[in-house]
């Protein structure tokens, strides 16, 4: 009686430790993978594409984001004391979208005031354009991998529709689970992706609006500096 009850204390202890059966059955995600068949392959292409994006760009942006705080300072003692050309060689040292955006500036200092905030304006515009490169991209793959995910679900349940129809009276388990399976991998693996896509996209455009703010608040700096004369 005794040795009884210590069993099943010892079995449910097993249960709720989780302890693991020696008769558990595990499938390899590659497996699974194959399983889900060549529309996994189109998902897993569009992950690398995701990951690849991702990674460009972040260092790239990250790159772009760095600043020299005293950058703006010495731009404004250069011009002050009318050496440009300096001026122009501490921007293309600084090689970073607000340096090429201020070089611009500078190269039209003598034009009207208005000319010159227009063409900070046009290169400020052209080196975001050049941050958000490819970065739609990630957008797309957002969209389109959990709607491939749901076209093999539908691939999956008239595959094994078919196959049940085709077995007549010997339909069994293992005939309907390669379509099932299908429909389920096919399913996870386009949420999965898609979702990682979008987590992505919204990380760089994040990134990229910090960079469009620090070069929105260096323009108007500069041209803070360039009315100060008229003063």
């Amino acid at each position: 009686m005794t040795t009884a009850i210590l069993l099943q204390i010892q079995e449910a202890a097993q249960l709720i430790t989780g302890s693991p059966n020696e008769n558990e059955i595990t499938l390899p995600i590659i497996e699974l993978v194959v399983k889900g068949g060549w529309i996994m392959a189109i998902i897993g292409f569009l992950s690398l594409i995701a990951f690849y994006i991702f990674f460009e760009r972040y260092f790239i942006i990250s790159r772009a984001s760095k600043e020299d705080k005293n950058f703006m300072n010495n731009i404004r003692n250069y011009i002050t004391n009318g050496k440009l050309e300096s001026a122009r060689a501490l921007c293309v040292t600084n090689n970073s979208p607000i340096g090429r955006m201020i070089d611009k500036g500078l190269s039209r200092i003598g034009k009207p005031l208005n000319d010159i905030n227009t063409a900070i304006e046009n290169v400020g515009k052209l080196e975001v354009s050049r941050l958000e490169k490819n970065v739609a991209g990630l957008a797309t793959i957002a969209g389109a991998a959990p709607m491939l995910g749901f076209l093999g679900t539908v691939i999956g349940m008239i595959r094994a529709f078919y196959d049940m129809s085709m077995a007549g009276n010997n339909i069994n388990i293992e005939l309907l689970s390669r379509g099932i399976y299908q429909a389920m991998i096919t399913t996870v693996g386009g949420l999965v992706v898609g979702i990682t896509a979008y987590i992505f996209y919204n990380i760089l455009v994040a990134r990229i609006q910090k960079v469009v703010y620090k070069l929105e608040i260096n323009a108007t700096e500069f041209m803070d500096v360039l009315h100060e004369p008229a003063k």
